[in-house]
């Protein structure tokens, strides 16, 4: 048996037990999901870093989609502060490096 101790998708339990395997769950308060999620970005961060492909970058997009809801916001109104941060201060497409200001 191996242990996880950790928030996986929603549908993860299902896939397991479709595969023939049990799993033991539990759901936690919203407060724990939260630090969950915050240890969530980081491995999501990690993978992505080490493997640099879409998939773990869509990874750690719906993480921040958890976590923007946990603090009561929804997926659009992320998505909405983004733009409006975009529209007035830029993107990051131009590779800018700030290297000093006088």
């Amino acid at each position: 048996m191996k242990v996880y101790n950790k928030l996986v998708r929603d549908k993860i339990p299902e896939i397991i037990k479709v595969d023939g395997r049990e799993c033991e769950t539990l759901v936690v308060t919203e407060e724990e999901k939260y630090k969950l999620l915050e240890d969530k970005l980081q491995e999501e961060v990690n993978e992505f870093l080490e493997d640099k492909n879409l998939e773990e970058l869509a990874d750690v997009m719906e993480v921040l989609f958890g976590l923007a809801n946990s603090l009561g916001y929804s997926e659009e109104e992320l998505l909405k502060a983004r733009d409006k941060k975009r529209e007035e201060r830029g993107g990051f497409k131009k590779g800018i490096v700030l290297k000093s200001v006088k």
